[in-house]
């Protein structure tokens, strides 16, 4: 057994330790040595029985001096022995560029078997061209030795050699230590450290699982609200192309009868949503297309229609185009009672004195002894009944109309109502719509005590509805005349009875006026109703002079 087979660690060789090692005693070893001896049990103890005695420290490395340890391989001739120094990066990149780029990791010891002995040997580099060198000397044991880098070309004994001192030189290696599993000690450079690229010590650091969740919760949430929102919209865009999955239009002409009342002030949307509650027309929307594009206005009234009819009938009997299947009458707003009865009449073919007859009959619609007929309560828009309809229901149906009005401006009692009748239809013949308000304000400035009017109202419509006429010039006598009760010149305070029909904008301004310290005013355009206001009658008079002017420039209208 050559020197170099001794292994210090062990302690002494008895006649049990002549015997050859077996691979698992082989591979306790080097757990052993890996280790460091500490709390390690080698294999051979689970066959044995026996735990060997923990390794000494190894031995020191030998001095440059000092003869080499190795035992030469059998057949392969002298060879040196390996430096002392660990091999260096520079001597590494010069043996990478002589041997072709191989790639170097320690050797590892194996056992070779020659004769009837055995004797250690350390594992030299395996490469193809040794192998073709020495193909009797290098044993081939897949198992036990890793012969690493087999793409290192070592051509001559002098490269075996020159690698051995490069390799060899570790002092791991003198002492039958080195395992390439194991890290280098401190003091013992690792031959191939350097070489290799260090592994990033960077850590990134993961979000929490709180906040991983928060962010899939917020992902999750954000995909609702962009899928609902796209819904939504897609809905909206298809809602007008679809009919929201009913029909555009019935064939019609459609059968039965249905009544259904329209009422002052209502909209074309109510009106179209209860036409298709009540099957006469498929659909509102489309209805409401038909109606618009009609060009008519929505008047109240009661109207006949059929089921399931087409749009353009059922426009026609709303806007009134066919008349022959409904009673239909317009009334403009500042139209005398007569003049009111007379619409009605050609409308309903009801006569002109039956209607009369009702008008002057005003306490059945619920008027106030006061009243001598329906002056003023004939509530201005367009009508439609059906055919048949009583007259005294078509009288109710438009009394109520200013009644509700009245009433939807706080005003419910009988005796008020019919004061703001009154001043309603003043309002009405006596100025613009713009000037409503304040209209209403010095109309009831001019009943309060003052010194400038005396409680006299002095307004010209009042006394040509008296007069019977619709001319405002009339002579001093007449504007003298108190016999004329409608004479608000000779007569202080409210005329009697209203002096025509008020529409609903001259019922609001009656029943709540503008504040203000006007007592005159005075229309000086009649084309476009230029209202002039004045505090005092100087200054109301520089203002009549102005309408007077219009007058004489324009013949004929002011008559």
């Amino acid at each position: 057994m050559s020197p170099a087979n001794i292994d210090d660690t062990s302690g002494s060789l008895g006649t049990e330790a002549q015997r050859p090692l077996t691979r698992k005693e082989l591979r306790a070893r080097e757990k052993t040595l890996n280790t460091g001896g500490q709390d390690a049990v080698p294999e051979q103890a689970y066959e044995t029985g026996d735990v060997p005695p923990p390794p000494a420290a190894p031995p020191a490395a030998a001095s440059p001096d000092a003869e080499s340890t190795f035992a030469p391989l059998p057949g392969a001739g002298d060879v040196p022995a390996a430096p002392q120094t660990p091999p260096s990066i520079q001597d590494e990149q010069t043996l990478r560029a002589s041997h072709g780029d191989a790639h170097l990791e320690p050797p590892v010891t194996a056992q070779q078997h020659d004769g009837g002995g055995h004797h250690d040997t350390v594992a030299h580099p395996h490469t193809d061209d040794y192998q073709d060198a020495h193909p009797e000397d290098v044993p081939h044991h897949s198992d036990d030795v890793h012969y690493a880098h087999q793409e290192a070309h070592i051509h001559d004994d002098t490269d075996v050699h020159d690698y051995q001192e490069t390799v060899h030189g570790h002092p791991a290696y003198e002492a039958g230590e080195y395992d390439h599993e194991t890290h280098p000690e401190p003091g013992h450079p690792d031959p191939v450290a350097g070489i290799l690229p260090a592994a990033s010590t960077e850590v990134v650091k993961r979000p929490s699982k709180k906040v991983r969740r928060r962010r899939r919760l917020l992902a999750l949430l954000l995909t609702l609200v962009v899928f609902v929102a796209a819904v939504a919209v897609g809905a909206q865009f298809l809602k007008p192309l679809l009919g929201s999955g009913k029909p555009s239009d019935f064939p019609g002409p459609g059968t039965g009868e249905v009544r259904v009342t329209v009422a002052s002030g209502e909209g074309t949307r109510s009106v179209a949503s209860e036409l298709e509650n009540q099957r006469v027309v498929a659909n509102a929307d489309t209805f409401m297309q038909a109606f618009h594009a009609s060009g008519a206005t929505l008047s109240p009234g009661d109207y006949t229609f059929k089921t399931e009819m087409k749009n353009a009938d059922a426009v026609n009997v709303l806007a009134g185009k066919d008349k022959s299947k409904v009673i239909y009458f317009a009334l403009s707003a500042g139209l005398r009672i007569n003049e009111s009865l007379q619409a009605i009449s050609e409308g309903s073919g009801v006569s002109i004195q039956q209607l009369q007859a009702l008008s002057n009959q005003p306490a059945q619609f619920g008027l106030p002894a006061n009243a001598k007929n329906l002056e003023g309560y004939l509530q201005p828009g367009e009508y439609r009944f059906p055919l048949g309809t009583p007259p005294k229901d078509i009288l109710q149906a438009l009394v109520k109309a200013t009644t509700d009005e009245l009433v939807s401006q706080g005003i419910t009692d009988p005796a008020k109502q019919y004061q703001a009748v009154i001043v309603a239809s003043i309002v009405q013949a006596e100025g613009g719509q713009a000037d409503y308000g304040d209209v209403a304000g010095a109309i009831y400035n001019r009943l309060k005590p003052n010194d400038q009017t005396g409680g006299f109202l002095q307004v010209d419509s009042a006394v040509t509805y008296g007069l019977g006429t619709r001319s405002f010039n009339f002579t001093d006598e007449q504007r003298k005349d108190k016999s004329n009760p409608y004479n608000t010149y000779a007569n202080p305070g409210l005329p009697p009875g209203p002096i025509g029909s008020p529409g609903k904008t001259a019922i609001d301004a009656a029943a709540k006026p503008k504040t203000n310290d006007y007592l005159y005013w005075v229309t000086v355009n009649l084309d476009t109703k230029e209202t002039k206001f004045a505090k005092t009658l100087a200054e109301h008079n520089a203002y009549v002079e102005q309408y007077n002017a219009w007058c004489q420039a324009n013949a004929g209208r002011c008559t």
